[in-house]
């Protein structure tokens, strides 16, 4: 899942959830695929060469890699967001790194803060908020549906009785 508790080894009751969005494409495996796909595309025009029709296609083929590329890209930058759930006995802290550098922060007294799972009617299914003070905010919107739900028992318990013990 793309997401992970940690605990401090000092302070049981002080613990951390990093979530980021699921990523089905390595940087590294990028220049792999971007270079079989370039291959694969070329092969037909192989029976092209030294005819004019190439020049006719060619532009075609320059403007399919440019947009493979950019698509790329953007998935990659909206894939930058890193959200991070820090608790303490005392207080819930959450920040949000955005994709273009600015961090948005919220903070709630501990014992006032709930979670809801909005099943239906949010942006999302299986939408997560935390409500705290006068302010509900998102949760892992990026996450699958079922790791929503997952995480939605997770994180109840864990505001509860501290994060789920891992290993």
């Amino acid at each position: 899942m793309p997401y992970e508790w940690t605990s401090s080894p000092t302070d049981p009751e002080r613990w951390e959830l990093s979530l980021w969005p699921y990523r089905s494409l390595l940087r590294k495996d990028f220049a792999l695929f971007f270079g079989a796909t370039a291959v694969i595309v070329t092969f037909p025009l192989i029976a092209l060469l030294g005819k004019t029709a190439l020049w006719g296609i060619l532009p075609f083929f320059g403007l399919m890699m440019l947009g493979l590329w950019a698509a790329l890209s953007a998935s990659y930058k909206r894939g930058e967001v890193l959200e991070v759930l820090g608790a303490t006995v005392e207080q819930v802290n959450l920040k949000r790194h955005n994709t273009d550098g600015s961090v948005q922060t919220w903070t709630a007294n501990r014992y006032w803060v709930s979670v809801h799972l909005h099943q239906f009617g949010g942006p999302v299914e299986n939408y997560l908020t935390l409500r705290g003070g006068d302010r509900e905010v998102e949760l892992g919107a990026f996450l699958d549906v079922d790791e929503r739900l997952a995480l939605y028992g997770e994180l109840k318990r864990a505001l509860l009785s501290g994060p789920p013990k891992m290993g």
